[in-house]
């Protein structure tokens, strides 16, 4: 038997960051890491990382004269070089650290403060007085019929494995992640299908937003059919065919890959956690209070694994609460979370923070919606993305900007300023007159909220 101050599960971004910290402070901690390839966490082996080096690869594409072939072999190479040397860095970033020991193996519970952890040639106890899981989600296989049969099945991380294109890539679901590879790979040059089984594209979002997207979309030669039930899966020759029910009528389509991209789920299985008084619900999320502490009193839990927003800017949040718990006053919490951003990286990135149309009537809160298209932006045309929509909605008593979406170009980057300025609760006028430089995209805020009475 072992003995830490702290263990924690998993090499994420909140876990990572979490051992550094109790390290600074004197702690002794055991990071337990499942696999070799996953030192760093989800992000940087499998996920934001290496996908967006694809989509920055993919959207070069039309500037060389090498075949499609060869300049995505070239891309997966770059990618791979990429995650070795993060990978790399971050490992050592740990282990190298004195009071932190990096142990690769498979962790379960034995009970609330002993966890037994099976490495690659043995197997030990240990035991701490906290306890952190930190285990992020894992990718979601849908009961379809013939989908573990065919070897031309793939997840977002086993299709960014494949070392050549796949002609005819089809995607099922129509979610953020399958749009994120459907516009990456038409960018590559692959032909793409995606069957989307909501009735309608893009639901959460507005539907003047949805119809912009899928309008750019469809411009790539990306094929979408919507209300596309997916029947089965099964191998043809040199390829796969996919069956769905569309509007009651049976369709096939052909293809050389099929991509799963139907939601990622927590990854709790095999924790052990049933030996804990640690509850999980029923999405298999581990349950947690506003200060992320589970159902046992010294077990904790950050990231995915707790069911949160699947992004790992919020993953380095859980470790900002934690941090405020064990280190700082516990005024930080949950609840103090607002205004959370995302952006999905097609081709121009969508962004969006606060609410959008359709949550402000749910909610019955008078707004007032200003909006422009993205052409005429000075700094789209000079990047040659005139695609898009900006849309922003304003409280019209306060004066604060309730949400906003921008389909353009660079909005990964714009949307943390409309972030700050809704954080602070200043009103539209502050980003209506901020002085942006020129010629950027940042600038075209000036001009929305411009639009506002």
């Amino acid at each position: 038997m072992k003995k830490f101050d702290v263990v924690i599960i998993g090499f994420g971004k909140g876990g990572k960051t979490l051992a550094s910290e109790f390290a600074k402070n004197g702690k002794t901690v055991a990071v337990i890491e499942k696999s070799p390839e996953m030192y760093g966490g989800t992000c940087i082996n499998i996920a934001c990382i290496p996908t967006k080096s694809l989509v920055h690869s993919a959207e070069k594409r039309k500037y060389v004269n090498t075949s499609k072939v060869e300049f995505y072999t070239k891309a997966i190479q770059q990618k791979d070089e990429l995650t070795d040397f993060l990978r790399n860095k971050n490992f050592h970033m740990l282990d190298d650290q004195e009071k932190i020991t990096v142990i690769t193996g498979e962790a379960t519970f034995i009970s609330n403060d002993k966890v037994k952890v099976k490495t690659a040639g043995d197997q030990l106890e240990v035991t701490a007085d906290h306890f952190f899981i930190n285990t992020g989600a894992t990718p979601i296989i849908p009961p379809i019929d013939g989908v573990k049969d065919t070897e031309f099945v793939y997840d977002s991380t086993t299709l960014q494995e494949r070392k050549v294109l796949p002609e005819k890539l089809i995607i099922i679901g129509g979610g953020y992640i399958g749009l994120e590879f459907a516009s990456m790979y038409a960018n590559f040059g692959s032909e793409v299908t995606v069957l989307d089984g909501n009735k309608i594209f893009l639901p959460n979002e507005d539907q003047d937003i949805a119809n912009e997207v899928k309008k750019v979309l469809e411009e790539k030669h990306i094929t979408i059919e919507v209300n596309a039930k997916v029947e089965s899966v099964k191998d043809q020759s040199g390829g796969v065919v996919v069956t769905y029910n569309k509007n009651n009528s049976i369709e096939e389509v052909c293809g050389h890959a099929v991509l799963l991209a139907t939601g990622r789920k927590p990854n709790t299985e095999g924790l052990g956690l049933e030996n804990t008084s640690v509850e999980v619900n029923d999405k298999g999320a581990v349950v947690v209070d506003d200060f992320l502490k589970t159902t046992a009193n010294h077990i904790w839990a950050l990231g995915d694994v707790n069911g949160g927003p699947q992004f790992t800017y919020i993953s380095l949040d859980d470790f900002r609460i934690v941090k405020n718990q064990l280190f700082g006053d516990g005024s930080y919490t949950k609840k103090e979370r607002t205004n959370v951003p995302y952006s999905v990286f097609i081709d121009p990135v969508l962004s969006h923070v606060g609410l959008n149309e359709k949550m402000a009537k749910e909610k019955g809160l008078e707004y007032q919606v200003v909006s422009m298209p993205a052409a005429g932006i000075p700094r789209a045309r000079i990047v040659e993305q005139t695609e898009g929509y900006l849309k922003a909605l304003v409280n019209p008593k306060t004066k604060e900007v309730l949400g906003c979406t921008l389909f353009c170009a660079e909005s990964s980057e714009m949307i943390n300023i409309v972030r700050v300025a809704m954080e602070a609760k200043l009103p539209y006028t502050f980003l209506r007159d901020t002085i942006f430089t020129h010629p950027t995209m940042s600038e075209s805020l000036n001009d929305l909220f411009s639009k506002v009475d």
